[in-house]
């Protein structure tokens, strides 16, 4: 199974984040757009089997294909390059600023939405045969969702803000452990393996992932949740984001970017 170092993987995170800040714009958007159109149909899988099955666990096991499928295919998700993309300004490569890097993040995630949203209408559309029937038992617990992940987060002021937050982190955390497990081997079966332990983490755990939410709460709309776009922002996708910046950059990237890259001078022993 050829097993990386990590001492060269992450030296492979600072060059995949240098490659994505040069990117043309056109290729971040179309590589955005997939990966939330394949992440936001991998939501609507899992919540399908979770609901006909009972088994939620079932659902978190079988999530993490959308993100397998997405990362071999070489698309970008905003969690992801929140974690690389900064290492190539820490690390000082030329021309990466962070006015580049800025510009990175926000073609990434405006494709990330419209590819997510264009999901949630292409599901919306199926479910009701053109919005001509009820969606059912699947749209009755989409809706549920998105009141329950919106208002019910609402109904704790502060304190809910900062529970969205962190769970944004804990999320990228696992997300980008997932990302980084692709690069520790050359054998496709072990990237897949690497990818999928910590993604279905994240899933069952119910932690919050700003780029599952911008299928799922659109959807969950369409579908009849009573909460606006202004509660999905404020009380989700606003706080979400920024935990997902959080978690992926301080837990993931730097951590290991400040001991295999930037490492210190060992110890001498008396």
């Amino acid at each position: 199974m050829a097993y990386i170092e990590p001492s060269e993987f992450v030296t492979k995170m600072v060059d995949a984040g240098e490659q994505k800040v040069y990117m043309s714009t056109k290729d971040t958007i179309i590589r955005a757009f997939m990966a939330g159109a394949i992440l936001g149909l991998a939501a609507v899988f899992a919540i399908t089997v979770a609901t006909q099955t009972g088994s939620p666990l079932l659902g978190a096991v079988l999530f993490p294909v959308g993100f397998i499928m997405l990362y071999l295919m070489k698309f970008d998700l905003l969690t992801g390059v929140f974690t690389l993309v900064p290492l190539a300004l820490f690390d000082k490569r030329p021309g990466v600023t962070p006015a580049q890097v800025l510009r990175n993040w926000g073609l990434v995630f405006i494709g990330n939405f419209a590819g997510a949203l264009t999901t949630a209408f292409f599901m919306s559309f199926i479910l009701t045969y053109g919005y001509a029937t009820d969606g059912g038992a699947l749209a009755a617990k989409v809706s549920s969702i998105g009141e329950s992940r919106t208002l019910g987060y609402q109904s704790h002021g502060v304190g809910g803000w900062f529970t969205i937050f962190i769970r944004g982190m804990l999320c990228n955390w696992m997300v980008s452990m997932g990302v980084v497990g692709a690069m520790i081997s050359t054998s496709a079966g072990a990237k897949m393996a690497a990818m999928w332990m910590p993604v279905m983490l994240f899933f069952y755990m119910g932690f919050e992932h700003s780029i599952v939410n911008m299928f799922l709460f659109p959807f969950s709309m369409i579908m009849g949740g009573e909460f606006t776009v202004s509660d999905y922002l404020i009380w989700n996708e606003i706080p979400t984001v920024l935990g997902n910046l959080a978690g992926g950059l301080l837990l993931v990237g730097l951590p290991l970017y400040l001991t295999h890259v930037r490492t210190s001078a060992s110890r001498k022993l008396a």
